[in-house]
């Protein structure tokens, strides 16, 4: 098992990495305006399975692999960073929701819908990989059991995120909602949410 004083670091690392902006967060956020607070949850569930996967990955050694192979690299880079410039070029053209029937469409995406977006979006971001790598082994002792090592660490980390996206950018997302009531505020806000996920691909994509 992990020692408690290293899980308190642990807790605490995980704490501020998850309460820096981001993709995700930038995508809970938006998920929280355009569906509800209650419902964003889906979206951030599906991101918890996308960093269950990238922490498999580190684990099983295959980020090792991507963080030293340029061309794997760029290629997984320049597709995380094309679908959020993707999902902000759509947020920034989106017409404002007036129409009654039209909000009420938006308000009931398919929690699935939301689920696999917010895999997407976390998956397709291979800085996380090379994160975790740095990350991982400063909270992992080799002369113990790693399967129950891993699943400690894994189970914190999921626990912070969820609590932190959803309560803090989820629930932060919702005193923009008197923007919502009006055709001029939902514009300002589709455009908001739209230049940021495209300056978020736009920085993926550029910066090593």
């Amino acid at each position: 098992m992990v020692q408690f004083s290293l899980w308190l670091a642990l807790v605490g690392a995980g704490t501020l990495i998850s309460f820096t902006p981001g993709a995700g967060a930038i995508f809970t956020m938006s998920n929280s305006l355009n569906s509800g607070f209650r419902r964003s949850i889906w979206g951030i569930l599906g991101q918890q399975v996308a960093l269950v996967i990238h922490i498999v990955i580190v684990a099983l050694g295959v980020g090792v692999l991507v963080s030293n192979s340029p061309v794997i690299f760029n290629v997984i880079r320049y597709a995380g960073a094309a679908y959020l410039v993707y999902l902000g070029i759509r947020q920034f053209l989106h017409k404002p929701d007036l129409d009654k029937e039209e909000v009420a469409d938006k308000k009931n995406e398919s929690a699935l819908s939301m689920f696999q977006r917010g895999i997407w979006v976390n998956l397709l971001n291979p800085k996380a990989i090379v994160f975790f790598l740095a990350f991982m082994p400063q909270f992992i002792r080799p002369d113990q059991p790693l399967l129950q090592q891993y699943a400690v660490l894994t189970a914190t980390v999921i626990i912070i995120d969820i609590m932190v996206m959803w309560f803090f950018f989820a629930f932060a997302a919702r005193s923009f909602q008197r923007f919502t009531h009006d055709q001029k505020g939902q514009k300002v806000l589709n455009r908001v949410f739209g230049c940021l996920f495209v300056l978020v691909g736009i920085l993926l994509a550029v910066i090593h």
